[in-house]
């Protein structure tokens, strides 16, 4: 029931994880139930249970991978990357300098960070480190010189059954090619070892270690069932297993060891020698059930193959035939396949959105559009040189300019710094392909684009996919291959029917506009119309409803008491209207006089609490993060606990920052703020305060409008903007060029534009959802989500009072060469 529903995701990350079935879960749970389990290293009835149990896992695990105890050890690591770095430091190097030819550790360069991450042990062992590319491998079929062949110098080379880019499918025969010698991945004496990452390829097809015998496979087991996560396994083969070196010893893995001497004799089991300390056991005997019930679902790993190469087979036709009206593609797809054979390619399928003109659509901007239609994809940031055309120069120049790997810097200098991943598992159908095709058509082409590629789509279906496919569908039963309907594919409304072309912003603007340069020197806003302050706007708890005011007091955080709570779920974890947009029925107001916060939801008894700070009485003090910074907060009790329980039907707390706080850097670009360094924020994302425009907004309404079947008043797209200070000002956007403002005695940094989510889309007032708003937003800003700047307060030493009114002048200080032209005619005043 979690991926069904008006509200259901469509889950397209399968090589991220997969997803566990809730009758994995039910043998579980009951298997707990009904037995007692304790430590494997103790000596009593329980312990020896668990042991027995463990022991019948591992061969679980050998007979999955076609194999025995007699050719393999699994070692259990707490997922695949730790298993790799078990391999790197217990391999047994032989370094630059010695009488020996050294060893070489080579790995292609379509492998995981976690295996190129091996390189920093070997070169702290003075041992080199070669990347080879695919194209390399299959030149390298020259034999060494026969006395060169008898040298044992271990080597060790490392390459991906399946690329987690891609999907494509490396040659199994390479293991023996290599380890035979007819392979040489470079012309050096000794002996090579193959390391398989089979992390992502064993979640969807079969691995035969019978008749493809690597010496090393790291494997994480949530890949395959999704649940239980950080376990994974090593399996190593039992001839290179007497040659791995261990210098740490923990609980477990000796035989006998003194304290007070050097001296430890490890235990016999290849296994328990390296098993350090305590198994998670009882994540353990949960596989024995993920097994179990991937068996009675799927028929096979052979069955789990065929089934996802379908889908992946058939999205990839369809999304490659994506044309716009003058023939340019939808999709940019890097593959090394043409996805024909499911022995040579998984169901991964890796693309940039492009727009009419062959430019890519940054994947960052295109990803809110993602969550905004319910799909968990990774908007993967990830990068690979090859198929991205980037060199290693780019690289450098994009970490200079601000890029690492996992931000939201989608383009620099208009190439692409990432791409978008989708990926199918046993659980996915064709619904969810045909889901994902309606997201791509809905948002890129018009009607009439649409049809072309779609009138033949039932033909590609019956093409793509053979008859005796079966998709296994989210109630654990199997059901036929769904078709696709081109009726419900039409009836999404696209973006091109309902929008004018976009108008992209130039770079240099936006990188104006990202921060306030240091060298800048401010000019006054000449002439014009007053600006005033129109609404102002608090948010005592996080993500709930807004509390309007006609004026209200400054602290040293922003507004009094805006955003010092939260509410967070059973496991202390910030809850936003991302995750329950009920939040924004939660309608919390502060009275000052009686220093209280009421709290009143819809068929809810009013409840209050207490402004006065709690930190040193009796309360739990506790750690809690908000947007990757920890925060120190305190709990407010049972009885808001249950009251907000109640109302949003699920176990939740209301927590409040603490007043022993620390100062705590924003996330925004902040030169020119003398102060940046010592701000104290609440529990806002990113700065103190956010403004908007009203003119703004009446500009945007005008684009969505257009694509609403109902009106949309300007009250409401006011409030879904969730500002601190709207402003009349007579021109739209025109808050995106001022350095500074002041407001009374207050004055004001501008430290930056804020970049919107998929908040935007729920309506404030009965928490539904609208994809539209933030489509509408992208459209009309040029891909980009910028809605409202980011303001941080520079207090001032007077003797007015710190408070902010409506009616307000608002004195801005425009950056650096920036001149505000009033618009000639409408046509101009709309488009900008």
């Amino acid at each position: 029931m979690r991926l069904v529903g008006g509200e259901g995701i469509t889950y397209l990350d399968h090589a991220g994880s997969a997803l566990f079935p809730e009758s994995l879960l039910k043998a579980f749970t009951d298997d707990l139930r009904n037995n007692v389990y304790g430590n494997p290293h103790s000596q009593n009835i329980s312990s020896k249970l668990t042991y027995d149990t463990i022991e019948h896992v591992r061969y679980r695990i050998l007979q999955h991978f076609h194999t025995t105890a007699e050719d393999y050890t699994i070692i259990f690591t707490s997922g695949c990357t730790a298993a790799l770095k078990l391999i790197a430091e217990s391999f047994p190097w032989i370094p630059e300098g010695t009488k020996q030819p050294s060893s070489r550790f080579c790995y292609l360069t379509d492998s995981h960070t976690s295996v190129v991450g091996i390189r920093g042990i070997t070169a702290s062992m003075n041992v080199l480190s070669v990347p080879i590319k695919p194209k390399e491998i299959l030149l390298a079929k020259s034999r060494l010189p026969t006395e060169e062949q008898n040298c044992t110098t271990p080597h060790l080379f490392s390459y991906p059954a399946q690329s987690n880019f891609s999907g494509t499918k490396y040659p199994l025969s390479w293991i023996q090619d290599i380890k035979s010698g007819k392979l040489c991945p470079i012309k050096i004496p000794g002996k090579w070892f193959v390391l398989l990452d089979a992390a992502s390829y064993v979640s969807s097809s079969p691995l035969d270690l019978g008749v493809h015998q690597a010496d090393f496979i790291p494997i994480s087991f949530y890949k395959i069932f999704g649940f239980p996560t950080g376990l994974g396994a090593l399996l190593v083969n039992n001839r290179i297993a007497p040659l791995l070196r261990k210098t740490y010893f923990g609980g477990g893995t000796a035989a006998a060891y003194l304290a007070g001497e050097d001296f430890y004799f490890p235990r016999r089991s290849i296994a328990e020698r390296f098993e350090d300390g305590t198994v998670s056991f009882l994540d353990i005997i949960a596989l024995k059930h993920g097994f179990d019930v991937l068996e009675k679902l799927t028929g096979g790993m052979e069955q789990i193959k065929q089934h996802t190469f379908a889908l992946a087979h058939y999205t990839y036709t369809v999304l490659s035939n994506l044309k716009y009206a003058n023939g340019a593609p939808v999709v940019r797809i890097y593959s090394d396949t043409d996805f024909s054979n499911p022995d040579v390619q998984g169901p991964i399928i890796n693309f940039n959105v492009l727009d009419e003109n062959g430019e890519v659509i940054g994947f960052s901007q295109y990803s809110k559009l993602l969550i905004v239609w319910r799909y968990n994809l990774p908007p993967l940031i990830f990068t690979c040189q090859m198929h991205l055309n980037i060199s290693n120069e780019d690289i450098q120049r994009n970490l200079q300019a601000g890029h690492v790997c996992g931000d939201n810097i989608d383009l620099v200098d208009g190439r692409p710094t990432g791409s978008v991943r989708i990926s199918f598992g046993y659980m996915s159908s064709f619904e969810d392909a045909q889901t994902f095709l309606n997201f791509i058509i809905a948002t890129r082409l018009s009607k009439s684009d649409a049809e072309i590629p779609f009138q033949s789509a039932t033909k590609l279906t019956a093409e793509s996919v053979p008859d005796d496919h079966l998709s296994f569908n989210k109630a654990d039963k199997l059901s036929p291959a769904l078709q696709i309907s081109d009726r419900e594919l039409r009836n999404i409304p696209s973006e091109a029917e309902t929008t004018g072309s976009w108008q992209p912003l130039e770079p240099e603007a936006e990188s104006i506009r990202a921060a306030v340069s240091e060298t800048a020197v401010p000019t006054c806003r000449k002439g014009g119309k007053p600006i005033t302050v129109a609404k102002i706007y608090l948010y005592p708890i996080k993500s709930c409803s807004a509390f309007e005011v006609t004026e209200w007091p400054v602290g040293n955080q922003g507004l009094l008491y805006d955003r010092n709570w939260m509410v967070v779920n059973q496991n202390g974890v910030c809850m936003t209207q991302k995750q329950e947009p009920r939040l924004c029925l939660v309608n919390p107001s502060i009275d000052l006089k009686q220093k209280i916060m009421v709290i009143q939801a819809e068929g809810m008894d009013p409840i209050s609490v207490p402004l006065e700070d709690n930190t040193r009485k009796e309360a739990v003090i506790c750690d809690s993060k908000v947007c990757s910074h920890r925060v120190k907060t305190y709990d407010c009790g049972e009885r808001i606990a249950d009251w907000l329980s109640t109302f949003l039907g699920r176990p939740c707390r209301l927590i409040r920052q603490s007043s022993d706080v620390k100062s705590r850097p924003h996330q925004k670009n902040t030169k020119g703020l003398s102060s940046a360094t010592n701000i104290s924020l609440s529990l806002v994302n990113e700065a103190q305060y956010l403004l908007i425009n009203v003119a703004s907004i009446l500009q945007l309404k005008e684009h969505i409008s257009a694509r609403l079947k109902e009106p949309l008043e300007t009250e409401e797209l006011i409030r879904r903007f969730r500002a601190n200070i709207v402003i009349s000002a007579p021109e739209s956007f025109e808050e995106e060029e001022w350095a500074e403002i002041s407001i009374g005695a207050l004055q004001f940094q501008v430290v930056g534009p804020c970049s919107r989510c998929q908040i935007i889309c729920i309506d404030q007032q009965s928490g539904e959802r609208n994809k539209e708003i933030l489509q509408s937003l992208s459209a009309a800003r040029g891909r980009k989500t910028n809605f409202g700047i980011y303001l941080m307060n520079q207090p001032l030493l007077s003797s007015f009072s710190d408070v902010l009114s409506v009616g307000s002048q608002v004195l801005p200080v425009l950056k650096e060469n920036t001149e505000i032209q009033p618009p000639t005619s409408s046509e101009e005043k709309r488009s900008g």
